[in-house]
């Protein structure tokens, strides 16, 4: 079984989502691999990895519009340290995923054809995000 591992570096503009397919399905092209399973890692706790619909922008502005709704702001939460939109990320992250496995079949991610894959920046300002992909499988 062969390894290859990277760390794709995310460059935020604040809260919103950034599809990272394409760099995803190109790790896997270099790693080789055509048969297994790419797993991705996001090393941060106000920020998350979804996997979700591609093709219509309405999904994910609903989908953030809700998560804005099920957990404000501006509420009256101890941590604050970092600021006030902190402790919201955390709670954010907590309800989404911070990891993702995919199949990968014939030198590919296995998804479906509307799904892509996101980082979900949770906070207000920019950030720099590390996602940490690990393909392993046969060549």
């Amino acid at each position: 079984m062969t390894h290859y591992q990277q760390i794709l570096k995310i460059s935020t503009t604040g809260k919103s989502l950034h599809k990272v397919t394409s760099q995803i399905q190109g790790i896997v092209a270099q790693s080789g691999i055509q048969t297994g399973l790419c797993n991705l890692f996001l090393r941060h706790t106000s920020a998350s990895l979804i996997i979700q619909e591609n093709a219509d922008p309405d999904v994910l502005q609903d989908l953030e519009n809700f998560l804005s709704k099920l957990v404000p702001e501006w509420e009256n939460y101890i941590h604050s340290t970092e600021g006030a939109d902190d402790m919201p990320a955390h709670i954010r992250t907590v309800l989404t995923h911070t990891s993702e496995q995919i199949p990968i079949a014939q030198g590919r991610l296995v998804l479906g054809i509307w799904q892509g894959i996101y980082v979900w920046e949770h906070r207000q300002h920019r950030h720099t995000r590390e996602l940490f992909v690990h393909v392993m499988g046969e060549k």
